[in-house]
């Protein structure tokens, strides 16, 4: 977000993320992939001493974002938490977030670079869901035979089995972060019966406010975030953004507009 209007209901109790005059970068104002841009005053994050720029950039959004979701979620030191794409950008941050949070991971994605990551990061156990038959199952075994405490979906993809992952496990929450594209039909629900029984609580986050990125821009200070970025110049850009959009994409790609 570029800014917000600081004077409703939403910015008056830090939750301005959900400001109705909220202005965002490559949306109503230019801001994405350019070199240089203003920002208000009032609405600039300082980054602290310390903290590299590829380790800055993708902590400004992905990990601003997975900190709102954890603190939004309500889960405790010890509890499971299980990040569908959890190899990607912002479930890697998510991952590394819950861990100095003290919760354990569980990842669910594809390929051994991302398992190679996941691995790296903290999380507890990867499942590759193209060798995994039952992936529900799979994380049912792995969360004490029960189920995860809660699930953080930041790939839209994989909304239809994240109740499945909460099994058993009673008081569960289900974090819905990942956007689908807008002609996508994508629902996410389960019988009352399961939400009664279960106490299943299935609620939204978006992205972070600016307490959440000053944290977590703390937490890469501190060493606890590492870099999950590989440093690209200028003349792979077009490349990058492509991979990405195929899901190829371990963990972030910055580009440096410094190197060629």
């Amino acid at each position: 977000m570029m800014d917000v209007c600081h004077n409703c209901e939403q910015c008056w109790n830090g939750i301005e993320q959900w400001c109705r005059s909220a202005v965002n970068t490559g949306l109503q104002v230019p801001g994405t992939y350019q070199q240089y841009l203003v920002s208000p005053a009032l609405y600039t994050s300082r980054i602290p001493d310390g903290v590299p720029d590829e380790v800055a950039g993708p902590v400004m959004c992905a990990a601003s974002t997975m900190h709102r979701a954890l603190i939004e979620s309500g889960l405790k030191p010890g509890q499971w938490v299980v990040f569908p794409g959890g190899g990607g950008g912002v479930g890697a941050q998510g991952v590394q977030l819950a861990k100095a949070m003290g919760m354990r991971a569980i990842v669910v994605d594809t390929g051994e670079q991302k398992a190679s990551l996941a691995e790296r990061i903290g999380a507890e156990a990867f499942i590759d869901f193209r060798k995994v038959k039952d992936v529900p199952a799979k994380v049912r075994e792995i969360a004490d035979g029960l189920g995860a405490h809660g699930v953080l979906v930041t790939a839209w993809q994989t909304y239809k089995d994240a109740v499945s992952y909460i099994g058993g496990r009673i008081g569960g929450k289900i974090i819905c972060i990942g956007l689908p594209p807008k002609d996508a039909d994508v629902e996410l629900g389960a019988s009352p019966l399961i939400f009664a029984g279960l106490k299943l609580t299935i609620t939204g986050s978006i992205v972070g406010t600016m307490q959440d990125t000053a944290a977590a821009l703390e937490y890469a200070r501190r060493g606890l975030l590492q870099p999950i970025s590989e440093v690209r110049g200028l003349s792979r850009f077009a490349e990058s953004v492509q991979q990405l959009k195929r899901g190829e994409v371990p963990g972030r790609i910055v580009i440096d507009f410094n190197k060629e």
